[in-house]
C-alpha cells in the first residue's frame, strides 16, 4: 500500500461540481475562453491524501476514480453543516 498527496481527479471533479456551467447565447457559449470561465483555482483546492491499494484487477490507473463521488460528498458535507442539500449542479451556495 502506498500513500501520497495527489488529487488531480478530485480537483477536476470538485471544480465541475462547484462551477461547471456554461451559459449559452443563441446556442453559442458565452465564455469565449478560460479567462472568462470560472474554474477551481489552485489556492481553493483542499489538501487531499490518496491511498492506492495494490491490485491485479482491472481497470488499472488511478487518475479518475475521485471524479464521480466528489459532488455527492460536497452535497453531504453541506447538508451536515446545516447549509441545505443541493440538488442541482453546479453547486453554488446561492442555489441551496
Amino acid at each position: 500500500m502506498s500513500s501520497r498527496p495527489d488529487g488531480g481527479g478530485i480537483g477536476f471533479g470538485l471544480g465541475h461540481a462547484l462551477f461547471g456551467e456554461i451559459a449559452l447565447d443563441e446556442g453559442r457559449p458565452v465564455p469565449a475562453n478560460f479567462d472568462t470561465y470560472r474554474s477551481l483555482r489552485i489556492h481553493e483546492m483542499p489538501e487531499v491524501e490518496v491511498t492506492i491499494l495494490p491490485s491485479t484487477e482491472k481497470p488499472t490507473g488511478v487518475g479518475e476514480p475521485g471524479v464521480p463521488p466528489i459532488g455527492p460528498a460536497v452535497a453531504n458535507a453541506m447538508a451536515r453543516l446545516g447549509l441545505g442539500r443541493p440538488r442541482r449542479l453546479p453547486i453554488v451556495r446561492e442555489a441551496v
